[in-house]
């Protein structure tokens, strides 16, 4: 439980940093087109063309290891899959009639932005948000697992377990506790996720 501190903050704020630049660049690139969306995309593409594990191994490898580097190398590698999903809402709901009605009475882009894009199109990002703790949570257990994350005494899941490696055989507890703490609320945070799906988006429902 101690653990917990460290590995659900990590988890938390680093999906932070990827909804805060991944929205941006999504709703930039899907209003503006052009030359906005070719740049920001292939920018995407070649992030995810990388392994996340790799791409943060390479971002603490330069920028040193911590808790603020984690949160940031966890986060810059999410930005893809939230600027992709934002993207695809806007293209979307930039065709809806209100939209082209906002635009006839001469709002402009940003007031459009915020008053019709973003609220019309947050929901997706929500429940992936939600997904993407987990996943934040579970890399930063394999960094801390692999020496680079965040450094001892402070407790983290992931440290847990690579202090727990060598005593094994003698004490496996000491590895089973992390190991069940990481399961149980990984599994717990994909479950909220689900049911904010099923809330934000009742279509869902019938389709399970």
């Amino acid at each position: 439980m101690y653990g917990s501190r460290i590995s659900v903050q990590v988890g938390i704020i680093a999906v932070g940093v990827a909804i805060s630049v991944g929205i941006p660049l999504g709703i930039i690139a899907a209003w503006f087109g052009g030359v906005w969306d070719a740049v920001i995309m292939r920018a995407m593409d070649a992030i995810i063309a990388f392994p996340s594990i790799i791409m943060a191994l390479a971002f603490i490898a330069i920028f040193g290891p911590g808790i603020v580097m984690i949160m940031v190398a966890i986060g810059l590698n999410s930005v893809p899959f939230y600027a992709r999903l934002i993207r695809g809402q806007v293209l979307s709901v930039r065709e809806e009639p209100y939209v082209s009605a906002a635009k006839t009475i001469g709002a402009g882009n940003l007031r459009i932005i915020r008053a019709h894009l973003l609220p019309n199109s947050v929901a997706p990002v929500i429940v992936q948000a939600s997904l993407g703790v987990g996943t934040a949570i579970l890399a930063e257990a394999g960094l801390s697992f692999l020496g680079l994350g965040v450094a001892p005494p402070t407790a983290t899941w992931g440290g847990m377990l690579s202090e727990a490696l060598s005593l094994i055989r003698v004490a496996p507890q000491l590895a089973m506790a992390p190991g069940i703490a990481i399961f149980v609320t990984v599994l717990a945070i994909n479950t909220i996720g689900d049911a904010l799906r099923d809330v934000l988006d009742p279509r869902l429902r019938g389709a399970r």
